[in-house]
């Protein structure tokens, strides 16, 4: 360990001027019964809004790393706490660990660095010449609003996570001192107490930081935990109007460590077998019964995480493609329970739970593609009356689709096993167009809601703007569908057809736009990353079309003939 010790380690400081001899002698942090939830809920300046450490510290590591957890070389899997401490304290050599992500391939044979590795330690990437030219280049680029390309766009994510590093360790990113009176004043990092306030004042603070800091090095989990908590309601007292009330701080740390999203994961997954083995069996009531159970507990586990996230950001939970996907998820799975209750029919469970499912562990596995961090509202979407008018419209109709689309593969997979049953079965039909009526009249309405809302927040009501176009692209699509079958230009199976086809039109509405495109007015929502999931989803999806149309086609033809000897037959 760094032979001197300090909670921010800035020399223009002396905090713990009282703490550095006596951990200078310490062979490294003893941390392993340290509780961390004190020091969580102290309240830190981020991101725009005001959140708990615990939450900073989550996000840290996972936009440096990609993963909630950091296991470094000797072994030692590091917390997200753990390892801001850690890095503020310097107990650890945090620079020469190979932690920072480089998602793209291309960058990584670019700076010639090893191709079997993903993660890279801050010195050999500051020591970079390469990535500082690559990022030179497409800080020009973006200044100038040209196109940048993957590896210049991973390459400036990569120097904001170069800079989000070095400002933990020097602790410039703990902005956790608030400002005495105004919200739209900044907050300062321990060292710069003097900007608001008296030594008088800091005084308390110094000692608690002190204690902090020796708590953490020594292991004394029982004086690290109450100078954590002293710290917070020493904080707190210098501005009591500014500082977040504690139920505000609490209600984020259970949300972040209750895990509401992955516990519905495991309750969808667990029902969604109990349903197929029940669908499977002669005897099916009791088990359809416990797969609806847990269907119902895995919608509350989700609801619940929906209503917390509303709770802490004041605002419906559909502004990024993260909340956009949990809300579009948990929307399927609702209408599937709500069609199931309607007309007792376990196949809407079938078709929801796996899109629900899917799309769960898609945002679970892609944290850095769409981060789930809870960002402050962009100036248009400021209105949340339009908010929750407009988009929440639009979005449950791309839930009524997406339900389809999972109710179009069940029909299809019938079909290519055994087509004439399936042209049979007249209810499952029924229920897939009673869906897409659903839908389409949800997307129409969303489409109308967003040009007023267009007018309202840019002074025009349509400008084909690239998300417009393509929602307009996707109602016509499905307003096809529909009219094709009223009027008898193609058949039932037709329909399912295009309830899976179809679809690609939403997805590129939804996510194309965003992360493929990514222009047009809607730059609140622009990502990148996922484009080869997604590819190779909407290739395999076209192909097993295709084998339904090749196996429907090839039982007609074989069909045809029959009827005719049978007729012949007749005749005679």
């Amino acid at each position: 360990m760094k032979t001197r010790l300090f909670i921010f380690p800035l020399a223009i400081t002396a905090i713990f001027a009282g703490t550095c001899h006596a951990a200078s002698e310490l062979p490294g942090a003893n941390n392993g019964g340290v509780d961390f939830k004190q020091w969580g809920l102290l309240a830190i300046q981020d991101g725009g809004r005001r959140k708990p450490i615990d939450t900073f510290a989550k996000e840290t590591l996972i936009r440096l790393t990609g993963r909630s957890t950091y296991t470094d070389k000797t072994g030692r899997s590091w917390r997200p706490n753990d390892f801001v401490l850690s890095a503020l304290v310097e107990t650890h050599e945090w620079k020469n660990e190979p932690m920072v992500l480089i998602s793209s391939g291309q960058l990584i044979e670019q700076l010639g660095l090893d191709k079997t590795q993903r993660r890279f330690s801050f010195a050999e990437l500051t020591g970079s010449a390469e990535l500082q030219r690559l990022v030179t280049e497409a800080q020009a680029l973006k200044r100038a609003e040209k196109p940048l390309t993957r590896a210049q766009q991973e390459a400036l994510s990569v120097s904001d996570r170069l800079t989000l590093l070095a400002r933990v360790m020097d602790g410039s990113a703990l902005l956790m001192i608030p400002a005495p009176a105004d919200e739209t004043d900044p907050w300062v990092e321990p060292s710069g107490w003097s900007r608001y306030y008296s030594e008088a004042q800091f005084a308390p603070i110094r000692v608690q930081l002190q204690t902090v800091a020796t708590g953490y090095v020594n292991g004394d989990p029982f004086n690290f935990s109450r100078a954590a908590n002293q710290l917070r309601e020493n904080l707190r007292a210098l501005s009591r109007s500014i500082y977040p009330r504690d139920q505000q701080l609490r209600l984020e740390y259970f949300y972040n460590h209750f895990e509401a999203f992955y516990r519905a994961i495991w309750c969808y997954g667990i029902a969604l077998v109990i349903l197929i083995a029940a669908h499977l069996r002669k005897r099916r009531r009791a088990l359809q019964s416990i797969g609806v159970a847990v269907a119902v507990i895995g919608l509350a586990f989700q609801a619940s995480g929906i209503v917390m996230r509303c709770l802490i950001a004041g605002r419906p939970p559909v502004t990024n493609m993260y909340e956009s996907i949990i809300w579009v998820s948990f929307a399927v799975s609702f209408f599937g329970m709500m069609f199931f209750m309607r007309y007792r029919a376990p196949i809407y469970l079938l078709a929801a739970l796996p899109v629900t499912l899917t799309a769960l562990l898609l945002v679970h596995q892609m944290p850095i593609a769409m981060p789930s961090s809870i960002d402050p509202l962009v100036p248009v979407l400021r209105d949340n009356f339009w908010l929750t008018i407009h988009v929440l419209t639009i979005t449950l109709s791309y839930a009524a689709f997406a339900l389809a689309m999972g109710f179009g593969h069940i029909l299809l997979w019938r079909y290519a096993r055994n087509p004439a049953a399936a042209r049979a079965d007249a209810p499952m039909h029924f229920w897939l167009y009673r869906v897409l009526q659903l839908g389409v009249l949800l997307l129409a309405a969303g489409t109308i809601l967003g040009g007023v809302w267009a007018n309202y927040s840019w002074g025009r009501f349509w400008g084909w703007d690239p998300k417009e176009t393509w929602a307009l692209i996707a109602l016509l699509c499905y307003i096809l569908a529909l009219h094709g079958r009223l009027a008898g230009w193609w058949t039932q199976f037709g329909l399912a057809v295009a309830s899976v086809v179809c679809f690609l039109a939403v997805l590129m509405a939804w996510y194309g736009v965003n992360f493929v495109l990514g222009k047009g007015l809607h730059s609140y929502g622009f990502g990148i990353g996922g484009e080869t999931y997604v590819a190779i989803f909407v290739v395999l999806d076209l192909l097993f079309v295709a084998f339904a149309i090749w196996r429907y086609r090839r039982s007609k033809s074989v069909v045809a003939p029959a009827g005719e000897m049978e007729a012949e037959r007749v005749a005679v």
